[in-house]
């Protein structure tokens, strides 16, 4: 028998709070309430600061770029214009190849893909700020490490399409790439891992006297994972040298931020609780991404501890080909958020400098276009998913163990002869 519910009187009635986006389909979107500091008023510190002197940089913004394009405030990296051009690139370089891939998941070429429109400047120019040597455990948005790094188009479409010139011959799922010499370690469809792992691999450097420091990646969502936590305990209790970032672009899946608790205080202030540096960057702004990335591998290189970033952005398409952000958020509203697009801030900034112009702006578009379709010609000639069979069916059996144990070849011999006899011809 249930007990009756004892009765207060004058007690008020308990509720929980079911946090809900502003904004719905057919709403208009308004982003007029965001606290946007001008650009240049956030101070920089000094990285060998305490972690606690970091704090109040956790609810503010860090900004370079104003709204004419000029680079400003204390922030300011001070870029050469060689190098701002090679970050320009490789932005659009990144969107073209998202629009190509996207295109070639419409037309059955591959089973997803997952574009990070609105967000290049993040990875693009946090492989700038890094050194060739760190490791980066990234989510699925930070394409632009590889290519910001030199990683062949070619070879990224491969893994793509899973075909026989596929890396990681079709054991991930596409864009979920590998390649340790691009220090750009396995992407793990599951959430949340990324971190720890980061931190495990920067303890490692720390224990063997190496000097290379590690990147961990996740989008807001995932700061709800218990990975999460237990990746910044470890960083925080043994001062580990990596730099761990949150992308927050407003939506996991079709939850928003508030899921998350974006609603009761920033991203980037989690780090007030477990000690360690923390700073909240504006992700639309190259200038800024790289500025606070370079703070943060200098503290992390200097046994400063780690420090947690919140990049602040907007996923602009949707989470990846298998979703439809028009079912839960309003049409355009990319289109209203305050802090612009980032290849246009970046180009405006080169232009405002004298050295970029719309001339040599179309001519780069032009030849970006015609390498990202070289590129796609060349991996199509590998082939595509729904090309791939049974010819290679043994290579499962492959690179888990330095020698295959008796059951494996087995399985190998009995799944090969399986494939012979369905296929009417012999394979390897």
């Amino acid at each position: 028998m249930t007990e009756p519910v004892p009765t207060r009187r004058n007690a008020p009635v308990l509720a929980l709070h079911v946090p809900e986006p502003a904004y719905r389909p057919g709403d208009t979107p308004d982003f007029s309430s965001l606290v946007i500091p001008a650009a240049g008023d956030t101070p920089r510190p000094e990285p060998s600061v305490r972690a606690g002197e970091t704090h109040p940089l956790t609810t503010a913004l860090v900004r370079v770029l104003d709204e004419q394009g000029a680079a400003v405030g204390p922030w300011n990296p001070r870029l050469d214009p060689d190098m701002l051009r090679a970050m320009l690139r490789n932005m659009k370089v990144v969107r073209v190849f998202d629009d190509r891939m996207y295109r070639a998941q419409r037309q059955g070429k591959t089973s997803f893909y997952m574009k990070c429109t609105g967000e290049e400047a993040i990875a693009v120019a946090a492989a700038y700020a890094l050194d060739r040597e760190d490791m980066n455990f990234p989510t699925y948005r930070q394409q632009g490490l590889l290519i910001a790094r030199g990683y062949p188009l070619e070879t990224m479409m491969c893994q793509i399409y899973s075909n026989a010139a596929d890396p990681l011959h079709g054991r991930q799922l596409p864009i979920m790439y590998s390649d340790k010499a691009h220090g750009f370690f396995s992407i793990s469809g599951n959430l949340g891992t990324q971190f720890p792992q980061a931190v495990g691999w920067a303890m490692a450097s720390a224990i063997k006297g190496d000097s290379r420091i590690a990147m961990g990646w996740i989008g807001e969502g995932a700061t709800a994972e218990g990975d999460f936590h237990s990746a910044l305990t470890f960083a925080s209790v043994y001062q580990a040298p990596c730099i761990l970032a949150v992308v927050n672009n407003q939506w996991a899946i079709s939850s928003f931020s508030g899921i998350a608790g974006a609603e009761q205080a920033t991203f980037a202030s989690r780090a007030v609780g477990y000690g360690v540096a923390g700073l909240r960057v504006d992700g639309n702004d190259a200038l800024a991404v790289y500025a606070a990335v370079r703070w943060a591998a200098e503290r992390a290189r200097s046994n400063g501890g780690p420090t947690l970033i919140e990049f602040f952005t907007y996923r602009a398409e949707g989470h990846s080909t298998s979703d439809d952000p028009t079912g839960y958020r309003p049409a355009g509203e990319e289109q209203q958020w305050p802090l612009g697009d980032p290849i246009a801030r970046l180009k405006a900034h080169l232009v405002s400098l004298g050295e970029w112009d719309d001339e040599r702006d179309a001519a780069l578009d032009k030849e970006i276009d015609a390498e990202v379709r070289k590129a796609q010609k060349a991996a199509e000639s590998q082939g595509v998913l729904p090309e791939q069979g049974f010819d290679r069916i043994g290579s499962m059996f492959e690179d888990v163990y330095a020698e295959t144990p008796w059951h494996l070849r087995e399985q190998r011999e009995q799944a090969l002869a399986e494939a012979r006899e369905y296929l009417g011809h012999d394979i390897a």
